[in-house]
C-alpha cells in the first residue's frame, strides 16, 4: 500500500443540534481500496462529502498529500465522485456523456476520443460510443457514469451506495467488476455502503461507523474474526452475541453458567464480558457430549448450509451446519478456543433504519 493520500483530522460536523461526525480520524492510503460502512444515519456520506469538498466541517482539517485542502471547492479536488444516482445526460450518447468532463476542459477530440474507447473497454462497455443511454440497463448506466469519472484521471474515486439501486444479481456482478477496475486503474478508491458483504467483498479496509464516531478500521479479516465490540459484531456478518458471560480467569470463559477454554486474556478474573461466537464456528454434538445443552427449534436451508436454532433456559444459539437437524432434537453445543472472541462488555445500541436519516 502507498503513502497517505487523503487525512481527516479530528473533524466534526453539525447540522443544527444533529452531530453527524463526531471527532474523527482517518487516513487513506494510495492505491487504497477503503469502505466506509455502517447503518442508515451513522454519518459515512457525510464524512464522503466532506472528503470530496461538498460539505465543510464545523471543526478539524482534511488534507490531501499533507495540504490541507479545507478550502479547496469539490471541482478544483483530485477526486471524482460516482453517486447512487448516476445523473446521466439522456440527450447524450455514452461516448458523449464520458467524453463530457475533458470536453468542457477542451482537451484535444484526438485524445478524447482514445480516451473514451479505453475507458469504455475498462468498464467493459466496448463498442457502446454510440448507445442512447436511455437504453441501458441500470448496471450498464452506472458503468458509464464510473468511465465519465475515471477519465477525468482523479487521484481519487468517491463512490457512494453506487450499487443501491440495482438487484441483488446485477449488485454482486458489479462487485466482481469494481474489484477489477480497482486492480487495473491503480487509483485510490473510496466506497460507501452498509452493505456488510459488499464491504467484505470489495476492500482492503473497512471502517465502520455508528452514531458520527468510527467504531473499527481494519482489514475485512480482522473486523469479522476481531470485532471491537458489540455493535461491530452485529453489524458484520451473523453473530451469536451472549451479554453478561464472565470471564473467570485468563483463557476460561463462563457463556451461559457453563465454562469455555478460550484464547483471551487481559480482562481481569470474574468479570462481566461479551462474547461473540459466530454461526458457522459452532459444533453440534450429542447431547451428552456437552455441558452447554439446548433444543433444535427451527432448521431452514440456505443452499450451502442449514441454519439451526438451538435454544436452552437461559440461551438462543444460531447454528451453520451442512448437516441437517431435527426440529426438537436435544443437542449439545461446543466451540473451539480460537473462535470464541471476548469483548468488553458494554450497551449493544443498534439504531432504527425506519427513523435514521442518512448523512
Amino acid at each position: 500500500m502507498g503513502k497517505k493520500i487523503i487525512e481527516l483530522k479530528n473533524i466534526y460536523k453539525r447540522f443544527g443540534d444533529f452531530t453527524a461526525i463526531d471527532g474523527i480520524n482517518l487516513y487513506i492510503n494510495e492505491g487504497e481500496f477503503l469502505t466506509l460502512l455502517g447503518p442508515s444515519g451513522c454519518g459515512k456520506t457525510t464524512t464522503l462529502r466532506i472528503i470530496g469538498g461538498f460539505e465543510q466541517p464545523d471543526e478539524g482539517d482534511v488534507l490531501f498529500e499533507g495540504v490541507r485542502i479545507n478550502d479547496v471547492p469539490a471541482h478544483k479536488r483530485p477526486l471524482n465522485t460516482v453517486f447512487q444516482k448516476y445523473a446521466l445526460f439522456p440527450h447524450l450518447t455514452v461516448g458523449e456523456n464520458v467524453a463530457f468532463g475533458p470536453t468542457i476542459r477542451k482537451i484535444s477530440p484526438d485524445i478524447i476520443q482514445k480516451d473514451v474507447k479505453k475507458y469504455l473497454e475498462i468498464v467493459n462497455l466496448e463498442g457502446y460510443e454510440d448507445r442512447d443511454v436511455s437504453t441501458l440497463s441500470g448496471g450498464q448506466q452506472q458503468r458509464v457514469a464510473i468511465a465519465r469519472a475515471l477519465i477525468n484521471k482523479p487521484r481519487v474515486l468517491l463512490l457512494d451506495e453506487p450499487l443501491g439501486a440495482l438487484d441483488l444479481k446485477l449488485r454482486k456482478d458489479m462487485q466482481d467488476e469494481l474489484k477489477t477496475m480497482h486492480k487495473d486503474v491503480g487509483i485510490t478508491f473510496v466506497y460507501v455502503t452498509h452493505d456488510q458483504e459488499e464491504a467484505l467483498t470489495l476492500s482492503d479496509t473497512v471502517v465502520v461507523m455508528n452514531n458520527g464516531r468510527i467504531l473499527q478500521i481494519g482489514t475485512p479479516v480482522d473486523i469479522y474474526n476481531e470485532p471491537n465490540n458489540a455493535f461491530v459484531a452485529y453489524f458484520i456478518g451473523e453473530s451469536n452475541i451472549i451479554h453478561n458471560s464472565i470471564m473467570v480467569k485468563d483463557k476460561l470463559v463462563n457463556i451461559d453458567g457453563v465454562d469455555f477454554n478460550c484464547v483471551d486474556t487481559g480482562f481481569g478474573q470474574n468479570t462481566p464480558v461479551d462474547v461473540v461466537v459466530r454461526p458457522e464456528d459452532v459444533v453440534l454434538v450429542p447431547a451428552d457430549k456437552a455441558d452447554l445443552k439446548g433444543i433444535v427449534t427451527l432448521v431452514t436451508f440456505k443452499g450451502v448450509h442449514y441454519e439451526i436454532w438451538v435454544e436452552g433456559p437461559t440461551f438462543e444459539w444460531k447454528v451453520h451446519s451442512t448437516l441437517p437437524q431435527t426440529v426438537g432434537d436435544e443437542l449439545g453445543i461446543t466451540v473451539d478456543p480460537y473462535n470464541i472472541h471476548v469483548m468488553k462488555h458494554e450497551p449493544l445500541e443498534i439504531p432504527s433504519e425506519e427513523t435514521a436519516v442518512e448523512v
